[in-house]
């Protein structure tokens, strides 16, 4: 951290923000985590206006997350979305895999940074020591900010004139900076507004089907697809990420006009309907859809390769090698095996994950792995889907009651530590029933 830096041009600021990273041990090579950030500012520059920039970069350069903080009294030109120059810089290092644990601090600072005398306090601060209080006494009254929201939004009995889904790229900082930003603005003008957030760690605060029928109109503030087939027929604005942080009133205000565009969908049939609205038939049916819709172009793709090396082939070379006698056959055929050897653990991880979204998906994906290895064929895989599903939703269920400091723990460790070695246990006592019914049945037979 460096509340005195002094920067010329933004190459200077990033530059000084990574050897700051680097000095904390979080990268294991500076030059990769570099090349991350600047293909991430190739996307929008992450000097999201109001002085404040977020670079940040999700890199295989990174061993474990990381929080650089450097702040420049006299500004830099760092290409902000309000050309203004950045002052206060957050420079945020995430694993390739995983880096998940940090995700609800950074999207507290992202919140806190919304309230203006708190962000030029932190501008001001005259050491590291005056910055870190700040940000300890800032942080307590966010955590009693967000209780109180989450009391508010329990009792909620009425409709929402408003919903909105915010999600950048990477799903760190500007999702959850735009969702505050759009909160606070609607509370101001009065208007009852629900926000969904699509960060890396899955979807939360999602709206029903509903809430979504009773709105007035929907705002996506997002730079990444999210699911669109659900708002079909409703009055929708989409525009991107940094539109919802920096032109909230603007937004909302043309939401409500009454000129905001009807959005159609050719696909109308897929919208999302909470579970709550759901027969147990449907449920089941559209879980089992996610499966296949994803399992299908595996076994079409190495199906129609697989062909192709039987038509290439000889059958005189070697009738017990059919498929692989000619060097053209066995790479069609073992590219379209290959193909072939996903397709159970996808049908499983996907109906997973459609059951318990994002912590379902690595538990899904071994469940139907393992029911492959047991050769338990497309059934098995069925059964490991729904179980690791299933599974999955029980233990965010069961880890809500954790202490909040176990938050970030959860997508990167508990979630797949407790999921994986569970699904093998209930696989392996499944598979164990399974031999005694098959016994039992037998034995009835033999009398």
């Amino acid at each position: 951290m460096d509340v005195n830096a002094t920067c010329l041009d933004k190459d200077e600021a990033i530059n000084t923000l990574v050897s700051l990273m680097a000095k904390q041990g979080n990268l294991n090579d500076q030059d990769v985590y570099k090349q991350g950030i600047y293909a991430r500012e190739e996307l929008s520059t992450t000097g999201i206006g109001e002085g404040i920039a977020i670079p940040h970069a999700q890199s295989e350069a990174v061993n474990a997350p990381g929080l650089a903080t450097m702040v420049v009294k006299d500004g830099v030109d760092y290409q902000s979305l309000d050309n203004q120059p950045a002052k206060l810089f957050f420079m945020i290092a995430v694993p390739k895999t995983g880096g998940n644990e940090h995700l609800q601090i950074l999207a507290m600072l992202s919140q806190m940074l919304m309230d203006t005398d708190f962000k030029d306090s932190l501008i001001n601060a005259q050491s590291v020591e005056e910055f870190m209080d700040l940000i300890n006494q800032k942080e307590a009254a966010q955590k009693a900010k967000a209780e109180e929201k989450e009391e508010a939004k329990k009792e909620f009995t009425g409709t929402y004139r408003l919903l909105a889904v915010t999600a950048c790229t990477t799903g760190i900082a500007h999702t959850y900076m735009a969702a505050e930003a759009l909160e606070e603005k609607a509370k101001q003008m009065g208007i009852t507004i629900k926000v969904e957030t699509d960060g890396s760690s899955g979807t939360k605060n999602a709206p029903t089907a509903k809430e979504i029928e009773e709105c007035e109109a929907i705002i996506v503030a997002a730079d990444k697809n999210v699911e669109m087939a659900r708002f079909d027929g409703k009055p929708v604005i989409q525009v991107k990420v940094a539109d919802g942080i920096n032109k909230a009133e603007e937004l909302i205000n043309e939401a409500l006009s009454g000129n905001a565009p009807i959005y159609h969908t050719d696909h109308a049939s897929t919208t999302v309907e909470s579970e709550s609205d759901e027969s147990v038939g449907r449920q089941i049916y559209k879980h089992l859809m996610n499966g296949v819709s994803h399992m299908l172009p595996f076994v079409i793709g190495g199906g129609i390769l697989i062909a192709l090396a039987f038509l290439f082939d000889d059958y005189t070379i070697d009738p017990s090698n059919f498929g692989k006698n000619t060097p053209l056959a066995a790479f069609f055929k073992t590219t379209g095996d290959t193909a072939f050897g996903f397709m159970l653990p996808i049908l499983a991880g996907y109906i997973s994950m459609s059951i318990s979204d994002h912590p379902g998906v690595a538990v899904g994906f071994v469940g139907g792995a393992l029911a492959s290895q047991g050769n338990s064929g497309f059934l098995g895989a069925l059964v490991a889907g729904f179980a690791a599903g299933y599974l999955m939703k029980g233990l965010r269920k069961l880890f809500d009651y954790l202490p909040d400091t176990f938050e970030g723990l959860k997508p990167v460790l508990l979630y797949p530590f407790f999921g994986l070695l569970l699904i093998h246990l209930l696989l392996l006592l499944i598979l164990r029933l399974q031999m005694h019914l098959i016994q039992w049945v037998v034995q009835v037979k033999l009398f």
